[in-house]
């Protein structure tokens, strides 16, 4: 998914994904002005219609896959 560097609100665990209700990590601003919020999952199967329609995409699905900086190398 290409990503465009916004200065938008970090998504929270409260966004959730339009189509099935899961955490959202992708944030597409529309062209005509609207928002949809995806989860991973959906934010790649739709990724070429919404490229098309998107005026804006905030992908934070590197949080996915991230390891919290407090783990010890213990809990690694």
């Amino acid at each position: 998914m290409t990503t465009v560097l916004t200065s938008a609100s970090p998504l929270t665990a409260a966004d959730r994904c339009d189509r099935c209700g899961a955490q959202a990590y992708l944030r597409v601003v529309l062209l005509s002005g609207g928002e949809l919020l995806f989860c991973a999952h959906h934010g790649r199967k739709f990724e070429p219609e919404l490229k098309k329609i998107a005026a804006e995409i905030q992908d934070e699905t590197e949080r996915l896959t991230a390891v919290p900086e407090s783990a010890s190398d213990e809990e690694r």
